[in-house]
């Protein structure tokens, strides 16, 4: 879908006049992130209003990696601009540094979260479209000129030119970043159902653990089969967790207006009987 990498974005806002659109209704600021992240949550107030507080040009969340192994992208600077360094750009001993206190000195991992205000994009990002590509070695698939076959590689056959939605990073004057909690905000679906991590299973077990976490924390005291993996609450019930003390006396037979099934928080109070889908 993004042949020329995900930073293709870019050019689509010029070349689709989305950027002219986007200034004309007023817009100030845009909240960019990958479409494969469960919890990811969109148009979020807290980084928004932290980035616009901070003043930036651009802002990133990030988690803090694992290990110093994860394979993922760091936040970093060069030459004192901001960007995205990929793992595979650094050598072991740059991802296993770390500070006085033991912790990864490269350790901000990139999770394609990112605030941009549209004057930057705008005044910086577009004019600047042209030096943004960078090579890419991969696995090509090509034709077999003697049986007329496609030939899946191996190993990198090939070289294609590139852009990623960081890449304008080190056009900004001023970044902001914001190191969010992985169980609360980070889900990736990049694995095939049954895959031991990033798959759909594994993100669904992330959102049903957040949904028992912000029952608990709202008060409430999980009963029932509390392993289950099949509770949830919907966004239109809440956001990130609030507001769901307003839930008390609430049973499953009640229609209040917002999707609720299988909820039972009358007998006793602030109870709420697992697995539930609010």
């Amino acid at each position: 879908m993004a042949p020329d990498g995900n930073g293709g974005i870019w050019t689509q806002l010029k070349v689709a006049g989305i950027a002219d659109q986007m200034n004309e209704r007023g817009i100030k600021y845009i909240h960019v992130f990958s479409i494969d992240n469960a919890l990811v949550r969109p148009a979020d107030p807290v980084f928004i209003g932290y980035c616009i507080g901070e003043n930036a040009d651009v802002g990133n969340k990030v988690l803090w990696k694992v290990n110093a192994s994860e394979k993922v992208g760091v936040t970093a600077e060069i030459n004192g601009k901001p960007c995205i360094v990929e793992y595979s750009d650094m050598d072991k001993e740059l991802c296993e540094k770390v500070d006085d206190t033991g912790k990864l000195v490269f350790g901000a991992g990139n999770i394609c979260n990112h605030f941009f205000t549209l004057d930057f994009v705008v005044e910086k990002i577009l004019p600047n479209l042209g030096n943004m590509f960078h090579i890419a070695r991969k696995k090509i698939p090509a034709l077999d000129d003697d049986t007329g076959e496609t030939v899946k590689p191996e190993s990198n056959n090939g070289m294609k030119l590139e852009s990623f939605i960081f890449d304008v990073f080190p056009l900004a004057k001023r970044m902001a970043i914001l190191d969010v909690v992985r169980e609360e905000e980070f889900a990736p679906v990049k694995n095939a159902p049954g895959s031991p991590t990033d798959s759909p299973d594994t993100a669904c077990v992330m959102m049903s653990n957040l949904a028992k976490k912000q029952m608990q924390h709202a008060g409430f005291e999980l009963t029932g089969d509390v392993d289950s993996t099949e509770c949830g609450i919907s966004p239109l019930t809440t956001y990130a967790g609030e507001d769901l003390e307003d839930l008390d006396g609430v049973t499953g037979e009640e229609d209040w207006g917002r999707n609720i099934f299988n909820l039972f928080c009358g007998s006793p109070k602030k109870t709420v009987l697992c697995p539930f889908q609010l």
